[in-house]
């Protein structure tokens, strides 16, 4: 088996109920591939059902790696994600495999092809001077600054929008450099920075879409999603943490506590998954602009394979 196919990576993007998870097995299963989750809530132990991890049937098919292995009470953020995302993705190619990642958070995505920036602390004083100066000119002068200093930086921040104006100009002051390098920087060190990438977004039309939302949450509360919510309320966590706020919880949580009838409980959660799902079609729309979208399943499939 040569190099390039060692280093081809696979990623699948789409909103909630698109068929991400059949896609990937389907595409897995033709490449001698291993799928790789990119979905934030997928990744809690005790959020089975609400999620539609993956079942057993589904992981006896094909390998499947990061579902499911975080307990709730921890936050995982995108950072934490990278570097596990990164360890199996790196593990497949060494097993002669494809990883195939899916999943619906955007941000996963985007910092898997782009990197994380690893831009040192910056000095207290620098941080305090900026804020001061922002507080007593505002932000069109610093902005103005910013244009003199970095003009790449300044370009891509709006001239109101003081919160990324300072935090440009902190960091050109303490580095020297520009935010955006170490941006660019953080991209050349990515996993995939000398991979074959295939990617697809799967971008069903929206009537479609939203009534698969509806009929999956009828789906889960048969296969238990009452039950599951009650389990995780007893462990009694903090309500900010990120487990906490899965679609589903909350609305289940009220019904369990007796505020709110089940007919209740599951539209709201119905009606929070199709808003869920839109901001999942805009964000494709506006950070995703490179990636080739297709309607179906049979298309992405396709598309991915030989």
């Amino acid at each position: 088996m040569g190099n390039t196919r060692l280093k081809t990576a696979i990623l699948i993007a789409g909103p909630t109920a698109s068929g991400k998870s059949a896609v990937a097995i389907a595409v897995a299963r033709q490449m001698d591939g291993v799928v790789i989750n990119a979905d934030a809530m997928q990744l809690y132990a005790e959020l089975d059902v609400l999620t539609s991890r993956p079942s057993k049937a589904d992981e006896d098919t094909v390998p499947h790696r990061l579902f499911g292995w975080v307990p709730a009470s921890e936050a995982w953020s995108a950072g934490r994600w990278l570097e596990a995302a990164s360890r199996e993705i790196s593990a497949a190619w060494d097993q002669g495999k494809v990883p195939v990642v899916a999943g619906g958070t955007g941000l996963y995505f985007k910092v898997l092809e782009e990197g994380l920036s690893k831009i040192s602390p910056v000095p207290a004083d620098i941080r305090d001077h900026w804020r001061q100066r922002l507080q007593r000119e505002g932000p069109q002068t610093l902005h103005g600054e910013l244009a003199r200093a970095a003009p790449a930086d300044a370009a891509r921040i709006k001239r109101s929008d003081g919160q990324r104006i300072v935090r440009a100009l902190e960091v050109f002051d303490a580095t020297g450099k520009p935010l955006g390098e170490h941006f660019s920087d953080a991209g050349k060190t990515s996993v995939l920075a000398k991979a074959d990438v295939l990617k697809v977004a799967l971008t069903p039309p929206r009537d479609e879409l939203y009534g698969n939302c509806d009929a999956r949450f009828e789906a889960m509360m048969a296969n238990g999603a009452l039950r599951e919510v009650e389990k995780l309320m007893a462990l009694k966590l903090n309500h900010e943490l990120p487990a906490m706020k899965a679609i589903g919880v909350q609305a289940l949580a009220e019904h369990l506590a007796g505020t709110m009838s089940l007919e209740e409980a599951v539209a709201m959660a119905q009606k929070q998954t199709r808003n869920y799902a839109k901001r999942q079609m805009t964000w494709i729309r506006n950070q995703m602009a490179g990636w080739p979208r297709v309607e179906t399943r049979q298309a992405a499939i396709e598309m991915l394979t030989p």
